[in-house]
């Protein structure tokens, strides 16, 4: 658990963070989002005094961050940026080892590790160990740079604009890989973004700033259903709003018993991704499939009910 209480962060007479408390629960993704110079790249630093705090604290599991110098404290919190960072002077093995070998691992353990990670994010140990970063695709570096910062198994791990330099097929695939590493590990991420669809498609809780205060921080739907002001309102697109609140809902989640007669489409896959699905092919229903076997139906009418209804 995080825990963020008043946190403040002042240059001379400029205030860049005014007062920030939030709780990020383990095992979750909160994600900060607002406009540029709204203070959430700098909230993120301090959480790794990468930024030294002007006033208020952080608490990880309970325990003050400045009790631990900085420099061991980060090595304990896994820290992705957008660009990947990766040293390039390094081989891909070379630079996902920074941190086990910093902790003194030894090299069976760190070899390990290693091809655990390189096999998670789909990039052959065999091939991928001893390649540098500019024989990588963009897409390649940035997972080799998750890769690094979940080395040292961190139950915390930092990401600021990680996917910001991405295509956005990449950019798709990249989400993908995070959300499955994090359930596997059960990391809390906390994850800034100015990009909202981004937040709303990985957050447990979305965090919006502005001006350096803490406007709400709460679960996606409800930043849709209930913004705290017009500027939540605004950022959130509630204009569009039955849509969003579509995509925030697996087929899963929603699936009726029995089977439908047109496509069918993974547990997986989004409200809005089945609406558009029924849609092109002209059905009326679709079976869900979970492990490759029948979970329930989706009809196209009880779709559209539930977008009525947000």
């Amino acid at each position: 658990m995080i825990e963020i209480e008043s946190l403040s962060k002042r240059y001379g007479a400029t205030t860049v963070v005014d007062g920030v408390s939030l709780t990020v629960a383990r095992g979750t993704v909160a994600v900060v989002v607002g406009t540029s110079g709204s203070g959430k790249s700098t909230l993120l630093r301090m959480i790794n005094r990468l930024v030294e705090p002007s006033a208020g604290a952080v608490r990880i599991d309970g325990r003050d961050t400045r009790a631990t110098p900085a420099h061991l404290l980060r090595r304990r919190i896994g820290y992705a940026i957008q660009g990947h960072g990766l040293f390039p002077h390094r081989t891909v093995a070379e630079n996902i080892a920074t941190v086990p070998r910093l902790l003194g691992w030894d090299m069976p353990r760190i070899e390990r590790r290693v091809d655990e990670l390189l096999s998670l994010f789909q990039l052959d140990p065999g091939a991928f160990r001893g390649q540098y970063p500019h024989e990588l695709s963009g897409g390649q570096q940035q997972r080799v740079g998750v890769a690094r910062a979940l080395a040292a198994e961190p139950a915390v791990l930092l990401m600021d604009e990680p996917f910001g330099a991405l295509d956005p097929i990449i950019r798709d695939k990249a989400q993908e890989d995070l959300l499955a590493i994090q359930r596997r590990f059960g990391t809390t991420v906390v994850l800034v973004t100015h990009d909202m669809d981004e937040a709303f498609r990985l957050a447990d809780r979305v965090a919006v700033m502005r001006d350096g205060r803490l406007l709400q921080y709460d679960r996606p739907a409800a930043l849709l259903r209930a913004p705290a002001d017009p500027f939540v309102a605004r950022l959130a697109g509630t204009a569009d709003r039955s849509l969003k609140l579509l995509s925030l809902v697996s087929a899963g989640e929603a699936a009726e018993p029995g089977a439908g007669d047109g496509p069918t489409v993974p547990a997986s896959a989004s409200l809005r991704d089945v609406l558009a699905e029924l849609i092109w092919r002209g059905a009326e229903a679709a079976t869900v499939v979970a492990d490759g076997r029948p979970a329930g139906r989706l009809t196209l009418a009880a779709i559209l009910a539930r977008g009525r209804a947000g």
